[in-house]
């Protein structure tokens, strides 16, 4: 796959076939047919960029995106580790259970 340029537009979205095992049932094909992955790595995307160089942890896009289901949020983070849009800082801050949470922030975040 080719790295993102750093003026290239981000390109969002992921096709269903990578939202579910090969051999799931048909519900678990239709809801990942339903899933509109532009919008919801688009909005993630532009969450975390706005931390810029600091980066936020999982709790924090969390907290902005209450009406959101915990899986629609989170699950949009390997796309865009996968895509370089996003990358791990490989620092680590505590989230609200205490435990651990990786940082993450936008690659053209300076």
């Amino acid at each position: 796959m080719r790295q993102p340029q750093m003026f290239d537009a981000p390109v969002f979205g992921t096709h269903p076939d990578k939202l579910h095992r090969s051999n799931s049932p048909d519900t678990s094909v239709l809801a990942a047919n339903s899933v509109n992955t532009t919008k919801l790595e688009q909005l993630v995307y532009e969450a975390i960029k706005l931390y810029g160089a600091v980066g936020c942890i999982q709790d924090e896009l969390l907290s902005q995106f209450q009406s959101y289901p915990y899986s629609s949020i989170t699950a949009r983070f390997r796309a865009l580790l996968d895509k370089g849009l996003i990358e791990d800082t490989g620092m680590r801050r505590a989230g609200k259970s205490g435990r651990q949470q990786r940082v993450l922030r936008a690659t053209n975040a300076n």
